[in-house]
């Protein structure tokens, strides 16, 4: 464990994925985008799998379907505002909508 490891809390989110075609490229970049805003690690966790918030590919390795259940792990001094800011785009369905589907 790294020095500026020692002493922060992690705190946790728990999210369900609500858009119907699961967490795609779309929301997966979304997400990746927002957690490199914050200095804290970002982690996503699906029961055993876990992946790096601030990797697309991390991200979309998860596979995430519609209803799963994902806990969203930050560790740093920013802990706090980057899971409300990541447990925000969940609570928005990522800005997706059911009926802005094209054809």
């Amino acid at each position: 464990m790294s020095q500026e490891a020692v002493g922060q809390e992690t705190l946790t989110r728990e999210v369900v994925v609500a858009n119907s075609q699961g967490l795609h490229a779309r929301p997966a970049d979304m997400l990746a985008r927002e957690a490199r805003k914050w200095q804290s690690r970002i982690e996503l966790v699906a029961d055993a799998q876990r992946a790096d918030g601030k990797s697309i590919l991390e991200v979309l390795t998860l596979a995430a379907e519609a209803g799963t259940r994902l806990v969203v792990e930050a560790t740093g001094p920013d802990a706090r505002e980057a899971l409300e800011a990541i447990g925000s785009l969940f609570d928005r369905n990522f800005n997706e909508h059911a009926g802005s589907q094209t054809t």
